[in-house]
């Protein structure tokens, strides 16, 4: 009987070595296993699929600006954001329309002028007053308005030209006050917003009890959304702007030059 409970104490001992040694094999070899079956999972991967992938990704890239900056712009509170949204929209509507309407009167003075010296010569004051009346553009306008008043002397010819062409500038100038008030209320309303959020951080922090770093960083970085939004809105207007006084002013020159030699044409025409 102790024989038999021996032989079974050490064939138990040899198989629980068997089964630790071929358990420890096993570990050893699943690591090998988990590498090649990445390495086989990496290989099956068809370009079609890499290339998926990297669109995903750039399309999360470029989507990246789009939801920061909307992310921002609700941080700052939609509600006052969308009153600089606001002026940022009007802005850019006077704008475009200014731009629009200053490209529409640009037109060729040289051309314009040889066109009038011909008239008058073939078809007289009529033939010239017809040609400007088909001519788009406040220079076309100046020479009409100077023609009509032809036959009542070259005094009058002259000072019809000087105040029509007041007039001609001040259609050209027109809606830039509001431009230019947009320009300067956009900041003005970032920095309101501001103060309004200092106030509002204030308030938690009072509410709070403490002044915990979290709700004044919260709080200030808030406040201060508004002012970039602000700021950037005033510096879009202000581009826009440069540019349109810009035009103007090259407008105006041209003006000017035409009606001098228009004035001598008309003169020379006189004799």
């Amino acid at each position: 009987m102790k024989k038999l409970f021996v032989y079974l104490t050490i064939a138990g001992m040899l198989t629980f070595g068997l089964n630790a040694k071929v358990h420890a094999q096993e570990e050893a070899q699943e690591p090998e296993t988990e590498i090649t079956e990445t390495t086989q999972a990496e290989e099956e991967v068809s370009p079609a699929d890499a290339m998926f992938a990297q669109e995903v990704d750039e399309d999360a890239e470029d989507q990246t600006f789009h939801y920061i900056l909307k992310e921002k712009f609700i941080e700052g509170g939609a509600s006052f954001m969308g009153i600089v949204l606001l002026t940022l929209i009007l802005g850019l509507a006077l704008c475009i329309e200014r731009i629009i309407y200053l490209n529409l009167a640009s037109t060729n003075t040289t051309k314009l002028l040889n066109d009038v010296e011909e008239a008058l010569k073939t078809g007289g004051v009529d033939a010239a007053k017809e040609l400007c009346k088909n001519t788009r553009g406040p220079v076309a306008s100046i020479f009409y308005q100077a023609l009509d008043r032809y036959n009542e002397g070259m005094e009058v010819v002259e000072k019809s030209v000087v105040s029509y062409g007041s007039v001609m500038m001040g259609r050209l100038e027109m809606n830039l006050t509001w431009i230019s008030l947009f320009i300067a209320i956009a900041p003005m309303l970032g920095f309101m917003g501001t103060v309004i959020g200092m106030i509002s951080a204030f308030d938690a922090i009072a509410q709070a009890g403490d002044i915990s770093p979290t709700i004044v960083a919260d709080g200030i970085k808030i406040a201060l959304l508004t002012t970039v939004f602000g700021l950037i809105v005033a510096v879009i207007l202000q581009v826009f702007y440069n540019y349109i006084i810009s035009k103007i002013d090259a407008i105006v020159n041209t003006m000017e030059d035409s009606t001098i030699y228009f004035m001598d044409i008309l003169i020379k025409y006189n004799k």
